[in-house]
């Protein structure tokens, strides 16, 4: 089994860096370990229309429900009403999503393999079991995509990412207040270091948070959660679809070796503001699938990716992981005192106009314009005043 390139993990980061191999006239392979595409499921399953259009589809079925606002509570409760002048996200099912971004990679022309799990790099490739037999596979260059927990990077001696939080989600029947409307809840009682949410659709919601690891498990916090009066009042009892996992936040100092490239979660490409990782993955992927097949033909050096995939998200990486160490900082009160700062009149307009999930420094950039700068840095603590 010969091959230019291989890609490991055939979520969407790798679905789509196989795809642009392909394209580039490599001859691809995409792996993945699962008997299926798209399970398990670790993810809320909420993504922007830039993501969408990022990953080359258009609205299908993989659409549950279209996201217009969000409604953010204070740990004190107080509402703070994020509008949208449209849809600014959309409620997928991850499995029929990433079928569909495998079937462009196909289409391209990448071959894939399923119930194979990546164990080793040698010099001349791969080694696998697949379907329970050790194989062989030579590619010139590997890419691995293979998320949190992957072991090409690890293989490679790549470093890990800067830091890791728990995860955790249900769905359950739900009543929400405008199903168009994204509920968010702050709170070191609920998420500590993060936020918890409630996603919903077709009458159902996507319960769960995310929380800087410590003492507590993430279910601790969970069972916290549905207790909060206005979740517990929409909360229709029972669970489905229960789900646990990690969220990597930070870039490790590296991403590439002489013949190999790490992409997506595996090299920590996830937006330290909200843990969504698709948008960035996959502008990074196809970054990654065409460098892959240049310096398959000896036209490019994998070191051309991570300059690239740097020069174009590294930046809002950067500032997002600052935002998010400051905003980890923040006791419940301080909390309670920032939704109240963005509920000031006239306060919305401006984050309905600037607000944007995949690039949240352009609204940071523009609140800062704005006459209470020095309380905003005040109120996001050391990590602002020392940037600004």
């Amino acid at each position: 089994m010969k091959y230019d390139v291989a890609v490991i993990g055939a979520g969407p980061a790798g679905a789509m860096a196989s795809k642009y191999a392909a394209l580039n006239g490599a001859k691809t392979l995409l792996i993945e370990e699962h008997a299926g595409i798209g399970s398990p499921v670790q993810c809320t399953g909420l993504i922007s229309k830039a993501a969408i259009t990022e990953c080359e589809v258009s609205e299908g079925s993989f659409v549950l429900a279209k996201m217009k606002g969000a409604f953010v509570y204070s740990p004190g409760g107080e509402e703070l009403t994020i509008r949208g002048k449209d849809v600014k996200a959309y409620v997928i099912d991850r499995k029929l999503f990433d079928r569909k971004l495998v079937g462009h990679s196909l289409d391209a022309g990448v071959d894939l393999m399923l119930k194979t799990r990546f164990t080793s790099l040698h010099k001349d490739g791969i080694s696998v079991i697949s379907n329970g037999e050790r194989k062989e596979i030579h590619a010139d260059i590997v890419i691995g995509a293979d998320g949190i927990m992957g072991g090409v990077g690890r293989a490679a001696g790549l470093p890990r990412c800067n830091k890791f939080m728990s995860g955790i989600q249900f769905e359950a029947p739900y009543d929400p207040c405008d199903a168009e409307f994204v509920e968010i809840f702050t709170g070191n009682n609920f998420a500590p270091g993060f936020f918890a949410w409630a996603v919903p659709f077709s009458g159902m919601a996507r319960i769960g948070l995310a929380k800087n690891t410590g003492d507590k498990p993430a279910l601790h916090y969970l069972e916290e959660l549905i207790k909060h009066p206005v979740l517990a009042s929409r909360y229709r009892g029972s669970r489905t679809e229960h789900m646990v996992g990690g969220i990597p936040l930070g870039p490790p100092e590296r991403t590439v070796t002489d013949n190999v490239m790490l992409v997506g979660d595996a090299a920590g490409q996830v937006k330290p503001t909200s843990g969504g990782g698709v948008y960035m993955g996959a502008v990074c992927a196809k970054i990654a699938g065409e460098v892959a097949a240049r310096a398959a033909r000896k036209e490019a050096s994998t070191g051309e990716y991570e300059k690239r995939w740097r020069s174009a998200v590294g930046r809002e990486l950067a500032l997002g992981m600052i935002i998010h160490k400051s905003m980890g900082k923040l006791s419940d009160e301080n909390l309670n005192e920032f939704i109240s700062f963005l509920n000031r009149p006239g306060m919305s307009e401006r984050i309905t106009e600037y607000g944007d999930m995949d690039h949240p420094s352009v609204l940071l950039m523009e609140l800062l314009k704005g006459s209470d700068k020095m309380r905003l840095v005040r109120l996001l603590g050391v990590a602002f005043r020392t940037l600004f």
